[in-house]
């Protein structure tokens, strides 16, 4: 009897990779939805464009609950996040101010990009080969070139390390495999507030000090570098799990519309955001229903990108030659112009090309790790020198084994670092509070 309790453990544990993460996200769910309420109307698809673009989906933090935990993750100073600001002049203020500083010439965004991608993959070590995550890499990119924006000027390694500091103790925090390091994002703050003044664009004048330091952590410090680390991991994995695509980029690295192709079926794919919400301040009025005043909308960007498409969890650039318009299809992955639209649109594919032509240039990759939209394993590949005759079998074999046992020591933390987060949003309930007193 003895052994066969004990064979049963050992093949509970050995198959563990396979059963018990599903199950702990299921559980970790569960939990979510106890504490925070069944709060929200989830868009159906056939609305959504029609309900984004509506004028009265513009209330963004004020009258959810969800929206204590946003601001808990994004502290601090969420109240000024331009992503969480409620519609008014101090929002039109701030993303004026913002679309100022990431205004820049097609020639202009691509020379700096090359500068910067230049100067941070340049320091990436591979030797013959190596695993990497792709986001880690990706981050002092972001954090270079968005602080050039931002100060006009190169990024000293300090800037930059307490910035990719910052932003990954965020992204740790949102995806709950780690709680937030207040004391980290602190050290930005600090940083940020000594060198206001040397900001040479002219910052919200309806902000405080205090709030336009911590305007510029949120939106470019933070939103910005995580946004586009993980838009990045999310392309070069989808690269190295497609190997075809990957030398087609790779040898002909000046043709814009095939990669425009991949980025979009990418972004199509992996949309940056899961669930996105809103709040009606006023009555939406559809064919067959209103939407009361006050509603917390609820976009599903994975469901929206996938409804109407042939296959839609397979990667196939192919199916964007020779259409039409992006109007045509579901897919919205920059928000719609109308209504709060994301301000780094016009900036991202740019740039995101720029980083991909160097990266390509230097590496090839492969991965047999496993890729899904949150991406919490930071996108691990192998990586080695382009043109190296390496076989990366081995290597390969390895990384699949540690990625899934990766994935049940992750699924566990998940479970308990998100149960506590989300207990503790809503014990100090940051938005709930401040508009109880009145501040906007």
């Amino acid at each position: 009897m003895k052994r066969l309790v004990l064979a049963g453990a050992a093949g509970l544990i050995a198959t563990s990779p396979k059963w018990l993460p599903g199950r702990v996200v299921a559980m970790r769910n569960r939990i979510f939805a106890l504490v925070n309420g069944d709060e929200g109307y989830q868009v159906p698809v056939e609305d959504f464009r029609r309900v984004y673009a509506d004028p009265a989906a513009d209330g963004r933090s004020e009258g959810a609950a969800l929206s204590d935990l946003f601001w808990y993750w994004l502290a601090p100073g969420p109240q000024v996040h331009q992503e969480h600001l409620e519609p008014g002049p101090r929002y039109d203020e701030v993303a004026k101010t913002t679309r100022n500083i990431l205004v820049k010439s097609k020639a202009e965004s691509q020379a700096m990009t090359e500068r910067v991608a230049a100067r941070v993959l340049d320091r990436i070590e591979t030797g013959p080969g190596r695993l990497l995550r792709l986001r880690d890499e990706m981050m002092p990119v972001w954090a270079e070139l968005y602080y050039e924006l931002v100060f006009g000027e190169p990024c000293p390694p300090e800037a930059r390390d307490l910035i990719v500091g910052h932003a990954d103790d965020v992204v740790s925090a949102l995806k709950c495999v780690r709680p937030r390091n207040m004391r980290r994002r602190a050290r930005l703050t600090a940083y940020l507030r000594r060198r206001l003044d040397d900001v040479p664009h002219p910052l919200p004048s309806r902000l405080t000090r205090e709030e336009q330091v911590f305007y510029l952590q949120g939106t470019f410090f933070n939103t910005a570098v995580v946004q586009m680390s993980e838009a990045m991991a999310h392309l070069l994995m989808v690269l190295a799990e497609h190997p075809q695509v990957q030398r087609r980029l790779a040898e002909n690295p000046d043709d814009d519309e095939y990669f425009d192709r991949v980025l979009d079926e990418c972004l199509r794919t992996y949309p940056l955001f899961g669930i996105a919400h809103r709040i009606t301040t006023g009555d939406i009025e559809l064919a067959d229903r209103t939407i009361d005043a006050g509603t917390v909308l609820l976009f599903s960007y994975p469901e929206f990108h996938h409804a109407g498409v042939d296959r839609p969890d397979e990667f196939d650039p192919e199916r964007w030659a020779g259409c039409p318009a992006h109007q045509q299809r579901n897919f919205l992955p920059f928000g719609v112009a109308q209504n709060r639209p994301c301000p780094a649109r016009g900036l991202a594919p740019v740039t995101m090309r720029v980083v991909t032509r160097e990266f390509l240039r230097r590496f090839a990759l492969t991965t047999s790790a496993a890729h899904t939209r949150s991406i919490p394993n930071r996108g691990p590949v192998f990586a080695t020198p382009r043109g190296s005759r390496r076989n990366p079998r081995a290597a390969l074999a390895y990384l699949a084994v540690r990625d899934r046992w990766e994935d049940v020591w992750r699924s566990l933390a998940q479970l308990v670092f998100g149960t506590y987060m989300v207990l503790d949003a809503r014990r100090l309930r940051l938005c709930t509070k401040h508009f109880q007193g009145g501040t906007r």
